[in-house]
């Protein structure tokens, strides 16, 4: 996967086309990403202990990784990623101005 936790992303698609969010985790068996801000699910939550409370709260769902692109962080615009070689490391670039990304 080109995407990586941390990561600053472009929804390209689905019911949440053009937010952006932070990749909060990845799922790389799946190919999917949890985005904050982006699939947003309710949940309904019991109490599991003595005083704790119960209720419905909002929670982030996986969305798969094809659907976002990363926005990079020179151009400010979703791109692609392209890959590099300096200094014997492979390093991630953008696409439409080369900067490289984190």
């Amino acid at each position: 996967m080109r995407i990586k936790k941390g990561d600053t992303v472009k929804i390209l698609s689905g019911n949440d086309k053009g937010k952006t969010g932070e990749v909060l985790s990845i799922v790389p068996k799946t190919n999917k990403i949890v985005v904050k801000g982006v699939n947003v699910r309710k949940k309904h939550v019991k109490p599991r202990k003595q005083g704790e409370e119960g209720g419905i709260i909002s929670v982030e769902c996986a969305i798969h990784s094809a659907k976002a692109n990363v926005v990079c962080p020179k151009c400010n615009k979703a791109t692609r990623i392209g890959y590099t070689e300096e200094k014997g490391e492979k390093v991630r670039v953008c696409k439409k101005c080369g900067a490289k990304i984190k």
